[in-house]
C-alpha cells in the first residue's frame, strides 16, 4: 500500500488555496495503454545546436493533443537515466501514451514535453561503461546545455511561456538527480519540480536548499517519489528529511517497487497532474 508522509502543521494558510486539487490515487490498470478514440499528441525529434557540447544534439518533443501554433503553452523537460538518452522515456515509459489518457479525462493541462539527452558530451551515446567519468560528468555538464542551448532552442521554435512559473523539470534516476540538482538550483528558472528514484548524483540537500526560506517562497511543487525496495531510496529520504526539518513544503511519495519503470511511470502519472495548475500544487511533507 503506498506512503504518503504528510506534517499537518505544513498546511497552512499559504497552501490551503490548493487542498481542493489534492493528490492524484496511484495510476490504475490500463493509464499506460493505447487507446482508440481519443485524440493523441505528437513526438517528433528535432535537433538543435549547443554551444555548450559543441554540435547538433537531439531531443524528443511531445506536443498535446489538439496543439496549435496560436496557442501557447507551459514546459516539462523529462529526463532519462545513467544507461538512457533522450529515447529512453519512449521506450520504456510510453509517455506520450500515459499523456494522452489523462487528456482525455481531463486530469493535467496542456504542455509541451521536451526529452533531451541528459549526458551532455560529444559522443552522447549510451555505451560502453556509461559509469566511467567522463560520462557521468556529461551529465552535469548537461545544466548549461539545458539552460543555455536547449530552453532557449524551445523557446524559439515552439509557441511557449518563458517564465518559471510555466516551466517544470523532471527525471528518474540520474535525471531524478538532475531534476533536483538544476530545477533547485535555478529557482528563477523552474517552479515545479520531480524527482523519480533519484541516484546518488543527487547533491546533498544542504547544497540542494542552502536557503530554506527562498525555496519556500519560490517553489510551488517539489516532488520526491520512489519504490520502497529500492536500494537508492537513501537518497530520496535524505532530502525528504531535510526538507521536513527546515519546513520547506514538499510532497514525499513512497509506493510498492523496486527502480524500474513501474514506479517512474507512475512518477510522472502523479506529478503531470499537479503542475502547471493555479496557486501552489498541494504541498504535503
Amino acid at each position: 500500500m503506498k506512503k504518503l508522509v504528510f506534517n499537518l502543521a505544513m498546511l497552512t494558510l499559504l497552501t490551503l488555496p490548493a487542498l481542493a486539487q489534492g493528490i492524484p490515487e496511484n495510476a490504475p490498470r490500463g493509464f499506460d495503454s493505447l487507446r482508440a478514440g481519443i485524440p493523441h499528441g505528437r513526438i517528433d525529434t528535432i535537433s538543435y545546436s549547443s554551444v555548450t557540447v559543441g554540435n547538433q544534439r537531439k531531443a524528443l518533443v511531445y506536443t498535446p493533443p489538439g496543439f496549435s501554433k496560436k496557442s501557447q503553452y507551459p514546459v516539462l523537460y523529462l529526463l532519462h537515466g545513467i544507461g538512457g538518452d533522450e529515447k529512453e522515456w519512449l521506450r520504456g515509459g510510453t509517455p506520450q501514451v500515459v499523456l494522452d489518457n489523462l487528456y482525455a479525462e481531463g486530469k493535467i493541462k496542456p504542455m509541451i514535453v521536451v526529452m533531451p539527452n541528459g549526458r551532455a558530451m560529444k559522443d552522447e551515446r549510451a555505451t560502453g561503461d556509461v559509469m566511467a567519468p567522463d560520462k557521468v560528468q556529461a551529465f552535469a555538464t548537461f545544466e548549461k546545455d539545458l539552460l543555455n542551448d536547449l530552453i532557449p532552442y524551445i523557446q524559439k521554435k515552439y509557441p511557449v511561456y518563458k517564465d518559471r512559473d510555466h516551466r517544470a523539470i523532471a527525471g528518474l534516476s540520474m535525471g531524478g538527480g538532475q531534476a533536483l540538482n538544476f530545477g533547485l538550483g535555478n529557482l528563477d528558472s523552474f517552479a515545479w519540480i520531480g524527482g523519480f528514484s533519484s541516484a546518488p548524483n543527487t547533491k546533498t540537500p544542504e547544497q540542494l536548499v542552502p536557503d530554506p526560506a527562498e525555496a519556500r517562497k519560490k517553489i510551488k511543487l517539489l516532488w520526491i517519489s520512489c519504490g520502497d525496495s529500492d536500494r537508492l531510496i537513501s537518497f530520496s529520504k535524505r532530502t525528504h528529511d531535510y526538507l521536513q526539518k527546515n519546513n520547506v513544503p514538499h510532497i514525499y511519495h513512497i509506493e510498492p517497487g523496486a527502480h524500474d519503470f513501474k514506479v517512474w511511470k507512475n512518477g510522472l502519472y502523479l506529478f503531470s497532474q499537479l503542475i502547471f495548475k493555479p496557486g501552489d500544487a498541494l504541498h504535503r511533507d
